[in-house]
């Protein structure tokens, strides 16, 4: 039997799965340029005393800036690979297989497995320090940090995207 996360895992865990989902369905809005990271989340000033709600709150601000960049980037990236379908005149089945590559190669795999790596040690790390009995800071800090660094690895892997396409269209 596994163990019971709390229910704020289950939101990150949600949000990481539309971090890496890309879908080439159509779009509701279209935007100009790639969105840019939210804040990351940041350690408070005075860092002497943490408690255990502290680090739920770590991972629901990661949690809703991984939504952010998604909500943000996807539709302006889908909108970029219709442009490049009807530059080039693709079928929708040409366009299916045309298309993956912009989304699936082996530098967006590398973020993916980053992605994964961060997101095991952040649950794994995250439920330690809502299970102790006194909160550790220290692990806390260590969480932000993981965080920080996920947010970077998910705006990172889209500004990578954009610009493959961008260079794509520019052709």
């Amino acid at each position: 039997m596994g163990i019971a996360l709390p229910p704020v895992f289950n939101v990150l865990a949600r949000a990481a799965a539309l971090a890496g989902c890309i879908a080439l369905a159509p779009l509701s809005q279209a935007q100009d340029a790639p969105a840019a990271a939210p804040p990351a989340p940041t350690a408070p000033a005075a860092a002497a005393l943490c408690a255990k709600a502290d680090f739920e709150q770590v991972v629901e601000q990661a949690a809703g800036a991984l939504r952010e960049l998604n909500f943000k980037n996807k539709p302006l990236f889908q909108e970029k690979l219709r442009s490049l379908k009807d530059k080039r005149g693709w079928s929708h089945d040409e366009f299916m297989k045309q298309a993956a590559p912009f989304v699936r190669d082996e530098k967006t795999e590398a973020f993916d497995k980053s992605t994964d790596e961060l997101l095991s040690a952040i649950a794994s790390m995250g439920q330690e320090g809502a299970n102790a009995k006194t909160p550790d800071c220290a692990l806390l800090l260590e969480l932000r940090a993981r965080m920080t660094v996920l947010v970077e690895t998910q705006t990172s892997k889209w500004s990578y995207m954009f610009d493959k396409i961008e260079a794509e269209l520019w052709k």
